[in-house]
């Protein structure tokens, strides 16, 4: 039987107020939302798309997509 080496990619989708809109340093982080974690950049797209636009009258709301997977195997 062989064995495959298929990597996992993970993307974490989350977003809260900002200190500064030209900046990615959160004001709360305890407060954070996160949306979800997705298997796929499609999926996670779609999510932070729907964040972002939900808020996109508020300036200092901001929605990120972070690859989870490069975090957690940065070799790789």
């Amino acid at each position: 039987m062989e064995e495959t080496n298929a990597k996992q990619t993970l993307y974490l989708v989350m977003g809260g107020r900002v200190s500064d809109p030209r900046k990615l340093i959160f004001a709360d982080p305890e407060s954070l939302h996160v949306a979800g974690v997705y298997s796929d950049y499609d999926a996670a797209e779609d999510a932070w798309r729907g964040n972002a636009q939900r808020t996109v009258d508020d300036a200092e709301m901001k929605y990120v997509i972070v690859p989870l997977h490069k975090l957690l195997d940065p070799e790789g």
